[in-house]
């Protein structure tokens, strides 16, 4: 992952706590200012926050060009790309904007880090908000002391803007994404106003209804048990590989993957059946993992298996309403012998 440009502000509460402030990087305002681009540990840093960043829920739109809820980042992103403003000064406009547009959500202080990528031939540009914590370390003379460290784990404000996908001009293109976690609903709030964007694609939704048009179209083509576990498979490694790479599901590219032989074939199933899908789906995690095991508790009884072993290692018997596991776990096994 090549880092084109990359700097780091920050946040902080004003001593009245009525307002954030911004301290901008050192240097920033001098003419030529410019950070390496090269610095391996800002690489490691903004590769564990990309990291991070792809396994979170996250709501998906694209840039309001004209009215009231229009913002002035798209404008800052034409005049950065085109060279007629520096990445210094972007990057002090954007912060500015966020801890006025923020400024009565004291706890979103830290450091602002805002990233310039490249991956392949996509080019991204990432704004993440990172706190510090306390943590210990080992001095030259090997004594225990504090040592203060990023927390790249523990996301709560991040967006990232799909630079490549919003010069393309594509008309249903999602190529703004921002952090939306249900605890956070003001920052998400205010994440939306900052990037002056309209929320699109629902990707919990999206996922869902996916996964159901898969299992309808497996289904319907009536693929035996193997068969269908590989396809199972299939899709949901290509879903979390998109997921790791932070893109989207291409219905036309998935198709191909789940079935070589017929290529078209899902995606004319997904047309046919009116499902009402976008051509590109951001994965949700969560629903993929739901996809993945079946789920239950009750009565001091917890079960929990892959979905595809059902009909094979595992049987559901509906009329009497009994789940048969046909190979028990080792170390249940051992449990349950040591009871004899």
């Amino acid at each position: 992952m090549p880092l084109l440009q990359s700097i780091v502000h920050r946040l902080d509460p004003t001593l009245d706590g009525e307002r954030l402030t911004l301290t901008a990087a050192p240097g920033t305002s001098e003419a030529g200012f410019s950070e390496p681009s090269d610095d391996p540990v800002m690489t490691s840093l903004v590769g564990a926050l990309n990291d991070t960043y792809n396994t979170k829920p996250k709501g998906w739109g694209r840039f309001v060009e004209e009215g009231e809820q229009a913002g002035p980042l798209a404008m800052w992103l034409r005049d950065y790309l085109a060279g007629e403003q520096s990445f210094a000064e972007l990057s002090v406009s954007l912060a500015e904007r966020l801890a006025k547009q923020l400024q009565e959500q004291l706890s979103v202080s830290g450091y602002l880090v805002i990233s310039h990528q490249r991956q392949g031939d996509t080019e991204t540009l990432l704004v993440a908000l990172v706190h510090q914590r306390e943590g210990i370390g080992i001095n030259p003379e090997h004594h225990a002391v504090p040592a203060a460290q990023l927390n790249t784990s523990q996301l709560t404000l991040a967006a990232r803007i799909n630079l490549t996908q919003w010069q393309s001009d594509a008309p249903n293109a999602q190529y703004v994404s921002f952090l939306k976690d249900r605890g956070g609903k003001k920052l998400a709030e205010g994440l939306i106003a900052l990037l002056g964007m309209e929320e699109g694609i629902d990707s919990p939704a999206e996922t869902r209804t996916l996964l159901k048009a898969f299992s309808d179209y497996v289904e319907k083509e009536d693929f035996d048990e193997e068969v269908s576990r590989d396809k199972t498979d299939t899709l949901v490694d290509y879903a979390n590989e998109q997921l790791r790479r932070g893109e989207p599901m291409t219905l036309e590219e998935l198709s191909g993957l789940v079935n070589e032989q017929q290529p078209k074939a899902f995606y004319e199933h997904i047309r046919n059946a009116d499902y009402g899908l976008s051509p590109e789906i951001p994965p949700d995690k969560r629903t993929l993992s739901q996809f993945r095991r079946f789920t239950g508790r009750a009565g001091g009884v917890s079960i929990s298996f892959d979905s595809h072993l059902l009909g094979s290692s595992i049987e559901y018997d509906a009329a009497q309403d009994r789940l048969i596991i046909k190979q028990v776990p080792k170390q249940l096994r051992e449990q349950l012998t040591k009871q004899d």
